[in-house]
């Protein structure tokens, strides 16, 4: 069935592990708040079970089933997976949400990095207010293409394998011009920078060749490039002037922690993964098991997360009450946080999950 004659949209809702049911419970709370006042959304809510605690109950993280069920949702909702104590006998964590990822080809990790008006930033300079910039990780090769084929020869040797193919880069390149150029609509600069190591790993010049060819396709787009070191430097340093940057999946993967620190915290940091069909949208953090069940969660990033989710419905399928839904909820998080009341846990104050979640519906 196409989309846009949908009346309603099936989610699949995963809490997975730790603070993720928290996180997640609370942005159900604003959706429910949400659709009483935009009762054009209709969703579907099917909630799922997958995880580190499943795999620990049952011996299975994601089973089939959930998968296929999945499969004939519009998207995915999820919290947090991954418990540190529970690990594959290889030594590695649990993540069901990668499995997801490969799954459905999920190729394009967006990262918003937003200063949020009001909320507490750890740079002192007044700039810091205007940092508003996206990080788009490639998200489905790179350093993380072998998670299944890493080598280890004689105990004494471990491989993985970068992988960058030019059919994969082209559609992270071409999601990353076309976000680029909406943002520049919208009033920001147009720039979209290339984050690589061209200058070492040919993987990474191959990587580079491929956006400049994109890049000739684009040319009301500012396209440059700058080697991952030097980013990790100026994203401190100056992180106000970026608009928009692409990178490898391990370079995003680190990037997009350094830059959920310059606004507070992973807590204030949501996330999509794209695909061409499917998306799933979370907040960047983890499971947090030592703050479970304190209510000491900040749901902020699970809250944007979900905004960026109504926006993707919106914009896929033509709907404007989805649009405006989720500038209701940017708006809410903003007008919550200008007051300068509001101080998350996280970043030294007291509010919890609770506090966030009250002050931002009573926002909306």
């Amino acid at each position: 069935m196409d989309p846009v004659s949908k009346s309603e949209f099936r989610i699949a809702v995963l809490p997975g592990d730790g603070i993720g049911k928290e996180v997640i419970g609370a942005s159900l709370h604003l959706l429910e708040a949400l659709r009483s006042k935009i009762p054009n959304i209709k969703l579907a809510l099917i909630h799922l079970d997958a995880g580190a605690a499943l795999y620990r109950r049952t011996g299975t993280a994601l089973a089939e089933e959930t998968l296929a069920t999945i499969e004939g949702c519009d998207a995915v909702f999820l919290g947090a997976m991954g418990l540190p104590d529970v690990r594959l006998p290889d030594g590695r964590e649990l993540a069901p949400q990668l499995d997801i990822r490969f799954h459905f080809n999920l190729y394009a990790g967006i990262r918003p990095i937003r200063a949020i008006p009001g909320a507490p930033t750890p740079l002192a300079d007044p700039r810091a207010k205007d940092i508003d910039f996206v990080i788009i990780r490639e998200s489905t090769e790179g350093l993380f293409a072998d998670l299944a084929g890493g080598i280890v020869i004689d105990n004494e040797q471990a491989r993985d394998t970068l992988i960058i193919t030019r059919e994969v880069s082209t559609k992270l390149f071409k999601t990353s011009f076309d976000l680029t150029a909406r943002r520049k609509q919208r009033g920001r600069p147009g720039r979209l920078t290339c984050i690589d190591k061209a200058n070492v790993l040919r993987s990474m010049a191959f990587f580079r060749s491929i956006f400049d060819e994109c890049a000739r396709d684009y040319s009301e787009i500012d396209a440059g490039h700058e080697y991952v070191d030097a980013a990790a430097l100026n994203l401190v340093r100056r992180p106000w002037e970026y608009d928009v940057v692409v990178t490898e999946n391990m370079y995003g993967d680190i990037l997009s922690d350094l830059g959920a620190a310059l606004i507070g915290g992973m807590g204030m940091a949501p996330s999509a993964d794209l695909g061409d069909r499917m998306a799933v949208f979370q907040p960047s953090h983890g499971s947090a098991p030592d703050i479970v069940g304190q209510g000491k969660a900040n749901p902020v990033a699970t809250f944007l997360s979900m905004a960026m989710m109504l926006e993707w419905l919106g914009e896929r399928n033509g709907r404007s009450a989805y649009l405006d839904a989720s500038r209701a909820i940017y708006e809410a998080v903003d007008n919550a946080f200008r007051t300068k009341t509001l101080c998350p846990v996280e970043m030294g104050g007291s509010d919890g999950t609770q506090a966030i979640t009250d002050a931002v519906v009573r926002a909306l």
